[in-house]
């Protein structure tokens, strides 16, 4: 019995088939997509990608097109369509590409994978994170779908669809997304797809039942439908089962764990050490406006928990420290509770990394020339609210911040609060009296609320102000061991914020009360709620905010009011202080006073186009479609690379007579990729007429005859012998090449009939076809028909 072929209607029926399955089951795998972008936001981009993919395969497998065209269309149509799908805001209306998109789609196809990594999830699609799951989609559907359309085995197109999904998992967030919902209909779609497909081209099959007795052939179609669904029940209990079980285990671990953003805030200077700077030379500069500034709100550069003994920095702790910054993204406040408000940010004199900001910032929204590198180059820490742009903010640069201003938390509010349960730095070199000067303060104090207040209290009360500035009673700068073993010893406590924001951060974390400083800028009292806040170098402050649980990180002032004077310069002393043996850093050098420049009335010679540039962005767009391409042609390599270790093994085979032997195998494997088939177990002879007939090679049958000679001679071949005989298979299999067109060359050369064995199978199919065929009508449901068939029969 014969295959039949597949009719014209079943074709069809196949192809919505499997082109529906790639769709769902790939839709699934993207679902995990949900907890890194916070929702469905790449929903578009995805389906954009596996719409264009299932086309792209459609056409080519309808025009019988290689994997050349595959390759090229998938690139034009990433170019063509990424815009649209995934990089919509520097697109034309939406979808036209600009030369910013094709230049984006270039680059992001190499640095977009690890953007998404170092950004921290849920991330926004409107930084250009929605190009990994486009190329995903785009790639994987392209793959997917021919594979379905062109093979036989539907089980290949499984591969690219589990591929994407673990890319989604590894490339996403501890957390999944809905791992019951995607094991059920992924291990149900692919076992249903397997069934269907088995069912409606049972020419695919061992036996065409439905040739041999239409009763049987719809009972055994029933039977293997109802043992498909079964499958599909024990996958699904078996999926929900283990979700269950699996729950209460410990986060999966993904490349977001292993990845380090690129970036180390240590590398910068404490914005603290240039407090008496800003009021001494900047005292009337405006550094910076501010429109939309709530009242009582503060503008901060940084929040800093470690001291040193010389200067208060973020902590060089890893991730979950002040340290921890990640690029700049959107909706970073997705959870945080207050009032939303917009902040419009322009910088005059203020020169720094340091970004102006509030506490809870949401987004920012650079404006200007330097937009694009200012927004690369910004880093952020949402646990202590502080921003840093490694390009440097400059006059002129300006801002928008969506933010979420805090409601005031009173007194009343945090009198049965305890503090948070906050690990801190540890402290070095920290004066010996101080913790006896906190213990002190706080003999009265019973509630965490309370014991606050009275540091606050007894530096504020029992301190002097001043900045050390000319007319100004003497105050040395800095907030060293010394400098504050120096405050705390002498005969009246002398300093400004920097000095009591360091002291009372110091003092409190001696009684392990989590406690950090912040340096920023806020308006005097008269000043505030005002429509616009000119920040300059007298609104520069230091504070210290303490953890309470409940409330967050709440502000402190310690610092005296600036009216508040010692009323003696010559400030003595106190009998046996105990300062510090660590010394301070010697001061800054002023800047060496260079003779003037003369004017150079030469014309700039900087005039040429930037070559290297424009080679450098040709070489970089052609090496990522180098880099696609060979990620596209990833399979036909290996399959190339496989015969030839195949080729390569039989030629160097250790005795002579098993490397002619390799020679007739290597010829019948080429003869099979070419369309042969041959029957398994047949000797050269027979195998060597088979070729002969189907590839009209007539000289194939001297060489079987040469080869029997030679490995069931009485001696081994000669190495010559060898030589001669595998130059003849080159030849032959040469001549192959030859004789057919070039598709077909292509289509040969990635076949994979020869390595499974397909090709040897066709005899092997007949026979168990018969004796299928023999076995159906010999069952009781059969017996009968045939007696009455044969008495009709008899004369």
């Amino acid at each position: 019995m014969t295959a039949v072929s597949p009719s014209p209607a079943l074709s069809i029926r196949r192809w919505v088939l499997d082109l529906a399955a790639v769709a769902v089951l790939l839709a699934v795998a993207l679902l995990g997509f949900w907890p890194t972008f916070g929702g469905g936001s790449f929903g578009l981009a995805a389906a954009g990608g596996v719409l264009l993919g299932i086309a792209i395969a459609a056409v080519c497998t309808w025009r019988g097109w290689g994997i050349l065209i595959v390759a090229g269309l998938t690139i034009a149509a990433y170019f063509v369509f990424g815009g649209a799908f995934a990089l919509s805001h520097t697109a034309i209306a939406g979808f036209i590409p600009t030369l910013d998109t094709l230049g984006a789609l270039a680059l992001g196809a190499v640095t977009a994978w690890k953007q998404l990594l170092t950004t921290v999830a849920p991330v926004s699609a409107a930084d250009g994170h929605l190009l990994v799951p486009f190329l995903i989609a785009l790639v994987a559907a392209v793959t997917a779908a021919s594979l379905a359309l062109r093979l036989r085995h539907v089980g290949w197109a499984l591969a690219p669809i589990i591929g994407a999904f673990v890319l989604v998992i590894a490339l996403g967030v501890p957390d999944p997304a809905f791992p019951v919902v995607q094991g059920i209909i992924l291990a149900g779609g692919a076992v249903t797809w397997m069934s269907l497909r088995a069912w409606w081209v049972p020419s695919s099959s061992a036996v065409d039942v439905s040739q041999v007795d239409p009763t049987r052939a719809a009972h055994m179609r029933l039977r293997r439908v109802l043992s498909g669904v079964a499958v599909v029940a024990v996958a699904a209990g078996a999926g929900v089962a283990v979700s269950a079980a699996s729950a209460p285990a410990e986060p999966r671990h993904i490349f977001r764990d292993a990845i380090v953003p690129p970036f180390n805030v240590r590398d910068y200077v404490s914005p603290l050490q240039s407090f008496r700077k800003n009021v001494r030379d900047q005292k009337e500069k405006t550094l910076f406006t501010v429109s939309g500034l709530p009242k009582g709100a503060r503008v901060r550069l940084a929040a800093m928990d470690e001291w040193d003994g010389v200067v208060f920095n973020v902590a060089d702790g890893g991730p979950g420290s002040s340290s921890a910054f990640t690029p700049l993204r959107s909706n970073m406040a997705a959870d945080a509770e207050g009032v939303p408000v917009s902040l419009r940010f322009e910088i005059g004199d203020y020169d720094g990394v340091w970004v102006p900001s509030v506490e809870v910032a949401d987004d920012f929204a650079f404006d200007g020339d330097h937009a694009d590198a200012l927004r690369r180059s910004a880093y952020s820490n949402t646990g202590t609210g502080t921003t840093v742009v490694v390009d440097g903010l400059k006059e002129g640069d300006a801002y928008t911040l969506r933010a979420i201003v805090p409601a005031a938390v009173s007194d009343e509010q945090l009198k049965d609060a305890a503090f948070a349960n906050i690990r801190m730095p540890k402290a070095t070199n920290v004066p010996e009296d101080l913790s006896n000067i906190a213990a002190d303060a706080v003999t009265d104090a019973e509630t965490p609320i309370e014991q606050v207040r009275a540091l606050e209290t007894h530096f504020a009360e029992d301190g002097f102000f001043s900045h050390g500035l000319e007319g100004e009673v003497l105050s040395r700068a800095g907030h060293t061991a010394e400098r504050i073993a120096t405050l705390l010893g002498g005969d009246q406590m002398i300093g400004d914020d920097e000095q009591y924001a360091a002291v009372m951060a110091l003092a409190a974390r001696e009684l392990g009360i989590p406690a950090r400083v912040v340096m920023g800028y806020y308006p005097e009292e008269e000043q505030a709620g005002d429509p616009v806040f000119t920040a300059t170098g007298d609104d520069v402050h230091a504070w210290v905010e303490v953890a309470f649980e409940d409330f967050g990180w709440v502000p402190f002032s310690p610092t005296p009011p600036k009216d508040k004077v010692p009323n003696d310069t010559n400030t003595k002393p106190r009998v046996d202080p105990k300062p510090q043996v660590l010394q301070p850093p010697p001061p800054p050098q002023e800047p060496i006073d260079l003779p003037p420049t003369v004017p150079d009335d030469r014309k700039p010679q900087d005039e040429t186009p930037n070559i290297l540039g424009i080679i450098g962005v040709i070489l970089a767009i052609g090496g990522i479609s180098l880099g696609v391409l060979l990620l596209l042609a990833s399979p036909f390599i290996v399959i190339g690379a496989w015969k030839a270790s195949k080729r390569r093994s039989r030629r160097n085979a250790d005795r002579t007579s098993d490397r002619i032997s390799g020679g007739w195998d290597e010829l019948t494997d080429r003869a099979v990729d070419y369309g042969a088939r041959l029957a398994p177990g047949a000797t050269r002879i027979e195998e060597a007429a088979t070729v002969s007939a189907a590839l009209t090679v007539p000289s194939v049958t001297a060489l079987a005859d040469r080869a029997d000679g030679q490995v069931f001679g009485p001696d081994e071949p000669s190495q010559a012998e060898v030589d001669s005989f595998w130059q003849e298979i080159e030849t032959v299999v040469g001549g192959l090449g030859k004789d057919a067109g070039f598709f077909k060359r292509m289509k040969a050369r990635v076949s994979i009939r020869s390595l499974t064995g397909s090709g040897r199978m066709s005899v092997r199919m007949q026979e168990l076809k018969a004796a299928a065929t023999a076995r159906v009508r010999r069952e009781p449901g059969n017996i009968e028909h045939n007696s009455t068939t044969s008495e009709s029969e008899t004369p």
